[in-house]
């Protein structure tokens, strides 16, 4: 594989990633959000909305980088995933298309509150849900070529254990990942109770989060055996990262030394749950290599021409250079404004 494929397909994953933990909280705020709506004496929703509020607009950012880098570094890989997604991918753009404008109608029409946060929080779930379950097709097994055109066979996919796998852990993950944060958020905005309630959110999410993951391995190693023998290559890393994800774990029963009375370090948890993820994914990522599709489309297949490929390339890396410090600014604000976070 060239270095500059190599590159290409680094920024990408970059991007699929970034996307992928922030979503998980933003989708996981607007379903805590319902799942609290009625309990307003915890004040659970409020924290999950004010997470929510600012963080939706930001989140839709890095979906527009990963398809503008998609098409740009791999066209070959474009034609391919264009057409056999065309109708996960139309359903997947509905729902977030609906989602966003029900989030922002809820904080105009207060009459219809209720029901649009309803809406907004089951579309919140069932995205994530939709967007792993692109992954088993990547796989292989799930695209026939019939007189020289690719379909995607949607019956076999979600007749396979490898789909609902995903679809499971990407549920299981989105809610336990936005529940930590939101313990985090409502630390900082010293809500006993909201805390409480999504620290134990969070106890009773991780090991759910911890049987998917090897639900997953199963079935890859039934359906996908090339894969699996890939990332057994990377054990040491699947290793380190369960291993960083009981750390984060076990961050929930720690006394905190600084507010008396408060048990658990959701900072800290959270910092060791991302980390793993990003150590877990790596492994999945580099097993995957070298195809993008198994086995129609290599990254070399679906690469860009090189001369394309580097001055899209210097793009990129001046709008990272002049964005990157604003997304900084924007989270340091976002979490050390005391006076928003509790609504002073």
């Amino acid at each position: 594989m060239s270095t500059d494929a190599l590159l290409a397909i680094s920024v990408l994953w970059g991007f699929v990633f970034i996307y992928a933990v922030m979503a998980t909280m933003d989708f996981g705020a607007g379903f805590w959000s319902m799942v609290y709506i009625n309990r307003e004496k915890n004040n659970a929703t409020n924290i999950a909305n004010r997470y929510l509020s600012p963080t939706w607009k930001v989140t839709n950012v890095f979906i527009v980088g990963i398809v503008v880098a998609l098409i740009s570094f791999f066209p070959g890989a474009t034609f391919t995933l264009g057409t056999v997604l065309l109708i996960p991918g139309s359903i997947i753009l509905l729902l977030l298309s609906i989602r966003s404008g029900f989030l922002v109608f809820s904080h105009i029409a207060d009459e219809y509150r209720k029901p649009l946060t309803y809406i907004s929080g089951i579309t919140g779930v069932l995205i994530p849900g939709l967007l792993l379950s692109v992954l088993p097709i990547t796989h292989g097994g799930y695209i026939e070529v019939i007189n020289g055109v690719e379909q995607l066979q949607l019956d076999r996919l979600f007749t396979s254990p490898q789909t609902y796998a995903f679809i499971g852990f990407a549920v299981s993950s989105t809610l336990f990942l936005s529940s930590l944060l939101l313990a985090d958020y409502s630390n900082v905005a010293e809500e006993r109770e909201a805390y409480s309630i999504y620290r134990r959110d969070a106890l009773l999410l991780g090991p759910i989060v911890l049987f998917m993951t090897f639900f997953i391995m199963l079935t890859i190693e039934v359906e996908a055996p090339w894969l699996y023998d890939n990332m057994m290559e990377y054990f040491p890393h699947l290793l380190a990262s369960i291993f960083i994800f009981m750390l984060g774990y076990v961050a929930l029963f720690i006394p905190s030394g600084i507010k008396e009375g408060v048990r658990g370090r959701p900072r800290l948890a959270v910092i060791a749950i991302v980390t793993q993820y990003l150590i877990a994914s790596y492994a999945y990522g580099r097993a995957h290599l070298p195809y993008m599709v198994y086995p129609l489309v290599t990254v070399e297949s679906g690469f860009t021409h090189p001369a394309t490929f580097r001055a899209v390339f210097i793009s990129y890396i001046v709008g990272f250079v002049i964005l990157f410090p604003g997304f900084i600014y924007f989270w340091k604000l976002f979490m050390n404004d005391r006076k928003y976070i509790r609504q002073e």
